[in-house]
């Protein structure tokens, strides 16, 4: 309400300048006035001075005053000092008049000087003008005395309407005056509306700016120095409700990752316990039959024997898993990262197969350049590797495992894993980087798999900087394709 009741800014601007341009105004125009009033009546005076100028050289030329004067007033009549007023004085009588006789003594006429319109002439000290008044008649009188002194001439010009009109300012000039007036102030009225227009968009901007309402972004700000400002202004006020929203978006993402990492977390925890349960309560069952029959033959005691060290195995197998998996996920920044050699790196794991026998009855082959050098650590990129090989072994069913560089550019390399087994359903795909995923369960625990060794692989190749997808082999079996970083000797 209080923006409301306030007077609009254009009009708070208009106002005072429109003021200003009426006292300015004002003050030209009374100055004018006077000034034209003024330069009007010396015209007319000159007029009266030309008369008395006339009369005094027809005086000096001896011409005969009284037909001179007669002349006077045929040539004056039907102008505007028709009617004028002359009266020779010789030796200080009358000698001729033109109308009513001018008395000579200035006491017998009410003489209004210094606040009429005439004034004195300082080129003609002699000469004095005058507005008197005589009979409540208004009149332009003037007085000049020849150089001898003996004559002298009174003249004296009734002020009537035809006088004023000569005198008074034209009324045309008046109109134009006002027009200039009126198109000084329309002017004035759409320059304040232009710089206004600036302040109003730039008050509704901070009003739903503040409000929390919807701030366009399609103001159409006057170009000048103000709009430029508020331009300005409105950039920031973007850019940071961007960067406000860019901040919330990361937080959510945050959170979710947060939240994700924790339910991971407890869903690790509960799959590890589940993995855990099984070998333990194999073993507890087993040292249970043991205890609860001393007699039991030794064939069978060797074999409860055998199946409680094969769970022994697993569940340590278990815990190195989830030992590297906490290493991966929580320790990734503090892997120590150095120049390795992939094609050392592989011929070694291929030259320590029939040793270990990881490869099982497969046959693995490898065709990596001599100078294919990684940034990575060399002990995690041989046990990702030994445990694609493993795991081929363990459930592709096929008969080879390869393992060569398909691709590099200026930063990675491209490796692709593969086995010709029989492959795993489509829909199987997508979970296979799952912790304790397996394609088939029954099948995995019975061969021997924790269920971690490809997410063990996958984090592996994230925390060295690199990515992993897999695919089923058009000819059989899978492939995975992983990068890995060259070295460039600034890690």
């Amino acid at each position: 309400m209080a923006l409301r009741r306030r007077i609009n800014y254009q009009w708070r601007l208009f106002l005072p300048i429109a003021t200003a341009l009426c006292i300015v105004f004002g003050l030209i125009i009374f100055y004018q006035y006077k000034r034209e009033a003024d330069y009007r009546t010396k015209v007319f005076n000159a007029e009266l001075d030309i008369i008395d100028s006339r009369i005094l050289d027809a005086y000096r030329q001896d011409i005969n005053l009284r037909s001179f004067l007669a002349f006077i007033q045929q040539f004056f009549q039907g102008s505007i000092f028709d009617g004028v007023r002359v009266s020779v004085y010789r030796d200080g009588r009358l000698y001729y008049s033109l109308g009513t006789p001018i008395p000579l003594e200035m006491d017998e006429v009410d003489v209004l000087r210094s606040h009429m319109v005439g004034m004195d002439d300082p080129e003609t000290p002699t000469s004095e003008r005058i507005v008197g008044r005589d009979d409540d008649q208004l009149y332009f009188f003037s007085k000049v005395q020849s150089d001898d002194g003996r004559v002298d001439i009174c003249t004296a010009m009734p002020y009537s309407e035809h006088v004023h009109d000569a005198i008074d300012i034209d009324h045309t000039v008046w109109i134009i005056i006002v027009i200039a007036l009126i198109a000084t102030l329309i002017i004035a009225y759409f320059a304040t509306r232009v710089l206004s227009r600036n302040v109003v968009l730039l008050r509704e901007f901070a009003y739903n700016a503040a409000s929390g309402g919807k701030v366009r972004e399609d103001y159409e700000f006057p170009r000048n120095e103000l709009g430029d400002i508020s331009r300005e202004i409105l950039k920031f006020y973007h850019e940071r409700n961007k960067s406000l929203e860019a901040i919330k978006r990361e937080r959510r993402i945050a959170i979710h990752a947060i939240e994700e990492k924790a339910k991971m977390s407890r869903q690790m925890t509960n799959n590890i316990n589940h993995e855990i349960k099984t070998p333990v309560g194999i073993i507890r069952g087993y040292l249970e039959s043991i205890l609860a029959d001393p007699d039991m033959d030794t064939e069978t005691r060797t074999r409860f024997l055998e199946r409680m060290l094969s769970n022994v195995e697993r569940l340590t197998s278990l815990l190195n898993d989830v030992s590297t998996m906490t290493r991966l996920e929580n320790g990734a920044d503090m892997i120590a990262v150095d120049r390795v050699n992939m094609h050392d790196l592989v011929y070694q794991i291929d030259y320590d197969l029939p040793a270990n026998n990881l490869a099982g009855n497969m046959e693995f082959s490898f065709d990596i350049p001599l100078e294919c050098e990684v940034s990575g650590n060399y002990s995690l990129l041989q046990g990702m590797i030994c445990g694609l090989i493993r795991n081929a072994a363990l459930h592709s069913g096929g008969t080879e495992i390869g393992m060569k560089l398909i691709s590099e550019n200026e930063r990675f390399y491209v490796f692709s894993f593969y086995d010709n087994g029989n492959g795993v359903g489509e829909e199987h795909i997508p979970h296979l980087f799952e912790r304790f995923y397996r394609v088939d369960t029954g099948r995995s625990r019975k061969m021997g798999g924790t269920g971690l060794g490809l997410p063990i692989v996958k984090s592996t190749i994230v925390s060295l900087g690199g990515t992993i997808s897999v695919h089923n082999r058009s000819k059989g079996g899978l492939e995975y394709i992983f990068t890995l970083p060259k070295w460039t000797g600034k890690e």
